[in-house]
């Protein structure tokens, strides 16, 4: 299956008063990445330097599906967080390890 890199960033419904964590619908975006993670959709992600931006690399069969996953987390329809791009990403560099990663997110999938 295709990797994917994808940058969101913060939306117009974010409160730059309030750390990320104090974001309003905080538990149900992390449930849902942590879902994600579990499935093997969600390689790596998180904020650069801290800043609106978030970068993850993803795991899906097409652009369609990743736009489709990414709309149905809590944080989308609230305006926290929109998508800016979804691009195809071949691993030049550590593809190895992230065989191994899909690979370990698959068989605990098997386990549950």
């Amino acid at each position: 299956m295709p990797y994917f890199a994808v940058v969101r960033e913060q939306g117009p419904g974010w409160e730059y008063s309030k750390p990320r964590r104090s974001q309003r619908a905080w538990d149900e975006h992390a449930g849902y990445m942590d879902r994600l993670e579990d499935e093997g959709f969600f390689l790596f992600a998180g904020p650069l330097s801290g800043g609106p931006k978030i970068l993850s690399i993803v795991n899906a069969p097409d652009e369609a599906t990743v736009r489709a996953r990414l709309d149905e987390d809590p944080w989308t329809p609230a305006g926290l967080l929109r998508t800016l791009s979804v691009e195809p990403w071949e691993a030049m560099v550590g593809g190895g390890t992230l065989d191994r990663m899909r690979a370990a997110a698959t068989e605990r999938r098997a386990r549950a």
